[in-house]
């Protein structure tokens, strides 16, 4: 549980300037082989036009490439990045927080993509070591994900196939089953809990909109950051709550959460979560399922 804390923490405290692609890839060129990219730090980097080894240090990043076909270009991935499946018989370089550089060198990359849990500090030792690196971090809002899988597709060569994703994602997502109430059902995310402190999602925060967009109201909408105070949670007394399915039972069992209505009248909503957590195309399988364990 404390590296996911710590995950969501890192997507609200990254500090970065977003500038964009500033120099977009110009395919008319055929004797070009790089183009000046600036990521989410506000670095300027110098990439390879079309990539052929990309480590992904991000489980977003790597799903996102997965979803826009270019799993063929992944050489090196975290052990973290698990969906989908075929992402298991990528070569690991470890675990995020204690990134290997060293096991990352030896795979060759012409290209590595991170997100928010890798510091600045990380991606610079890289880069002075020849390895274009930049950083893709979670927006803060649903609609960053969109823009995210656009960066994703002009990094890795593959715009068309983003626009065609962003496209089904919106599609999807305006079809969904889910209708706005002037009563939404007052919820809360648990993200951590117990001795170590109480966290959740606050309202600058894609989960927020997330629970919005299932017709829910987040009780922790008005708070900036992850920090949540258990008298706080006890007084709201949220209709539902929503938690990880790892951590449902502990949650459910545990004093004082056991005396909220939400746990008493069984309105425990555990979700996998992979689908919540991460800024990822499978969101909107979220929103769908939130929707419909709170409105039948």
């Amino acid at each position: 549980m404390k590296i996911i804390i710590t995950h969501l923490l890192a997507i609200l405290l990254a500090t970065f300037v977003f500038v964009g692609c500033n120099h977009p890839i110009n395919t008319d060129n055929k004797n070009q082989k790089t183009v000046t990219y600036t990521d989410d730090y506000g670095s300027t980097v110098v990439i390879p036009l079309h990539p052929q080894r990309i480590v992904s240090t991000s489980p977003a990043v790597t799903e996102i490439i997965f979803a826009l076909g270019g799993s063929h270009l992944l050489v090196g991935r975290t052990d973290f990045c698990t969906y989908p499946s075929d992402a298991l018989q990528i070569t690991s370089i470890g675990g995020i927080s204690n990134l290997n550089i060293e096991r990352i060198m030896s795979l060759n990359p012409d290209l590595v993509i991170s997100g928010s849990m890798i510091p600045k500090k990380s991606t610079i030792q890289m880069e002075k070591m020849g390895v274009p690196t930049v950083c893709v971090i979670e927006q803060k809002h649903y609609e960053g994900l969109y823009d995210n899988i656009s960066k994703i597709g002009q990094l890795i060569g593959r715009t068309q196939a983003a626009d065609s994703l962003n496209t089904v994602l919106r599609d999807r997502l305006a079809k969904l089953d889910v209708q706005t109430s002037s009563h939404p059902k007052s919820v809360y995310y648990v993200v951590g809990f117990g001795a170590s402190g109480n966290f959740t999602a606050g309202g600058d925060s894609f989960i927020n909109d997330i629970i919005r967009l299932a017709g829910g109201r987040n009780i922790a909408e008005g708070i900036s950051g992850w920090s949540y105070s258990l008298e706080n949670l006890m007084q709201q007394n949220p209709e539902y709550i929503i938690i990880r399915k790892e951590d449902s039972a502990s949650f459910c069992n545990m004093a004082p959460y056991n005396q909220l209505d939400a746990v008493k009248k069984g309105r425990v909503i555990a979700i996998e979560s992979s689908l919540i957590d991460l800024q990822v195309p499978r969101n909107t399988e979220a929103i769908q399922f939130l929707f419909n364990r709170l409105h039948h």
